[in-house]
């Protein structure tokens, strides 16, 4: 099946709304559904998705966490594709707080950051 963002899904009565977050990879995505987004390996509890892969892009995953991801909710329930963090679910208000890699940088610094990271 071939997503855009920005699609609804329906599954049974859940609406997914599909949320194209390249950074990782150019074709990531996330889903979100009923006060949760399904992060896949664009954002960890504590942490984000490398970018230094073939398809990565750390201008994309910026925009994608910033432009996407931070415009969330707070209280949005955080579950993403790999649990490496001290828990496997968070929020995005407590990702917002805690998540060093969301620390405000413009973009250029955060290109940086990625690199050095």
């Amino acid at each position: 099946m071939v997503l855009a963002d920005g699609d609804l899904l329906r599954i049974g009565g859940t609406e997914i709304k599909v949320m194209h977050t390249p950074g990782h990879t150019k074709d990531g995505i996330c889903l979100l559904a009923g006060g949760a987004v399904f992060t896949g390996d664009t954002l960890f509890v504590g942490e984000c998705g490398r970018t230094d892969f073939r398809e990565g892009d750390s201008k994309e995953m910026y925009l994608s966490l910033f432009g996407k991801l931070m415009a969330l909710d707070d209280a949005t329930i955080v579950y993403p594709g790999h649990d490496y963090g001290q828990k496997a679910y968070s929020t995005i208000g407590e990702e917002r707080a805690n998540n060093y890699t969301l620390k405000k940088r413009t973009i250029e610094e955060f290109v940086r950051f990625m690199k050095e990271s």
